[in-house]
């Protein structure tokens, strides 16, 4: 894409929008603007206040820049480094999925739930972490997090000092598969009285995380633990209410039917759950049996069509008193809730 001539903001954002369609970029006018923004750092009403001014000469190669790279299909969240989740920018870099509406959805059910579970934790989001989240620089995501027998020792001096769990009155949360953190940091700073602890088999998809939960202000509420699904918590014994997770559920086969954005940018191990889509599932279930208990909250998302048969997976790892089918906002059902309630 080149200047032929002067262009003021909406000419070049109206030319941007033209020039990614005909490059088959999904939505391209959304994609137009928000680059549009980050590169003239402006909000979207200050943007269109000045949408008759000049567009800046000195910034004309660095649009081509980034325009071209959408073009090419690279997703707008990771030209950017960011994208928002349940009221929180997230950075995120190809190391991890971009997070999708959809599993803020699987956040509030939980946070919903377990406010019911556990109504002496049901603190607000007024409190002073919440406060000063914004006055927060994000940590370098080359410093990577405490892993190993490290991590270890870190978490039994976080979490173990009252490892009555329940009793003590502050539940112990597992997020398995961290990716940006999303789940867990936003379900920390949603609820700064309860223990979460997130894991990712990628030590590169965990420095992403640390540094979100650090830029919102709850790095010592979230501990990141490398490891294989709930294996890390079963190596360490730990006595979980609550395991929450969005894993990998595409069926290798839908592969070809996929964005570009999605193929061939997003990384595969946060894509692809197997044959059928259902391999992380049926580990997930059957390693709940080897926990020291069973939790009492377990929240997956799952993909098209698959609700039903991951719900009849938890009912045979454990006894629930109850089991929810939970839809999206387009109607599908999108996450399977199982809750074991306290005994009164």
């Amino acid at each position: 894409m080149s200047f032929e001539h002067k262009l003021t903001i909406r000419e070049a954002y109206v030319e941007a929008s033209s020039f990614l369609l005909q490059h088959g970029a999904s939505e391209a006018a959304s994609s137009a603007e928000l680059l549009l923004q980050d590169l003239l750092g402006l909000t979207r009403s200050e943007m269109l206040l000045s949408w008759q001014e000049p567009f800046p000469q000195e910034l004309e190669a660095r649009w081509r820049e980034l325009l071209a790279r959408r073009a090419s299909g690279e997703p707008v969240q990771y030209i950017l480094g960011e994208q928002e989740f349940y009221g929180l920018p997230f950075t995120v870099t190809p190391a991890v999925l971009i997070p999708r509406p959809e599993t803020e959805l699987l956040v509030e059910q939980i946070v919903l739930i377990g406010k019911q579970l556990w109504p002496e934790m049901a603190v607000g989001v007024e409190g002073s972490r919440v406060k000063s989240r914004a006055d927060r620089d994000p940590a370098s995501l080359d410093e990577q997090p405490a892993q190993g027998e490290a991590a270890g020792e870190g978490l039994e001096a976080k979490h173990r000092a009252d490892t009555e769990g329940a009793a003590a009155g502050r539940p112990l949360i597992a997020d398995i598969g961290a990716g940006s953190g999303a789940i867990a940091v936003s379900l920390a700073v949603q609820c700064p009285q309860w223990r979460v602890v997130s894991s990712d088999i990628s030590p590169a998809a965990l420095a992403v995380a640390q540094a979100n939960a650090e830029r919102h202000g709850v790095g010592e509420q979230v501990t990141f633990l490398e490891g294989d699904l709930l294996v890390p918590y079963i190596e360490r014994g730990l006595q979980l209410d609550v395991v929450v997770s969005n894993p990998p559920y595409i069926p290798e086969a839908d592969e070809v039917g996929l964005q570009p954005e999605v193929r061939l940018h997003e990384p595969r191990s946060a894509l692809y759950g197997g044959a059928d889509g259902l391999e992380l599932y049926r580990r997930l279930t059957a390693q709940l049996a080897e926990l020291e208990r069973l939790p009492a909250l377990v929240g997956l998302e799952v993909g098209m069509g698959q609700a039903d048969e991951v719900a009849k997976l938890l009912s045979q790892a454990g006894e629930w008193d109850e089991m929810r089918i939970i839809p999206d906002l387009a109607g599908i059902a999108r996450h399977v809730i199982a809750i074991r309630y306290p005994e009164r």
